[in-house]
């Protein structure tokens, strides 16, 4: 515990710089990964500038439930959901909305769960 300069205790955050990485590699992957995946998936393939079979049923479940697939669903769904969940901790924190440490559980516990959630569905197709 530190006292700041008005004499009040304040406990030191040693998750912060986790939450923070987490966050900050989140929005990587949102502004790099996912601009290519709408490119690719929503303009190139329906004007036609792919091939149909690119994306065939067949193949696309090939990728996805490998361990190239596991990987990028971890960055393209788990590590932006970590982002998102860090960007509304601090909003609900700025606006003074809730305990800072329920939000804490709430946003990141989220973000885990749907992670889990995510690599789990991915994990499946690969057993199964």
């Amino acid at each position: 515990m530190s006292i700041s300069k008005h004499g009040a205790q304040h406990k030191q955050a040693f998750d912060e710089p986790l939450w923070w990485g987490l966050f900050s590699a989140g929005g990587v992957c949102f502004a790099v990964l996912l601009p290519a995946v709408i490119l690719f998936i929503a303009v190139l393939l329906p004007l036609g500038l792919l091939p149909a079979e690119a994306l065939s049923y067949e193949r696309a479940s090939a990728l996805l439930f490998s361990v190239p697939g596991f990987l990028f669903i971890g960055a393209v769904v788990c590590l932006p959901l970590f982002h998102a969940a860090h960007r509304l901790r601090h909003g609900l924190f700025d606006i003074s909305v809730g305990n800072d440490a329920t939000n804490k559980k709430l946003m990141y516990g989220g973000a885990a769960l749907l992670s889990l959630l995510a690599l789990g569905l991915v994990l499946a197709g690969m057993l199964g």
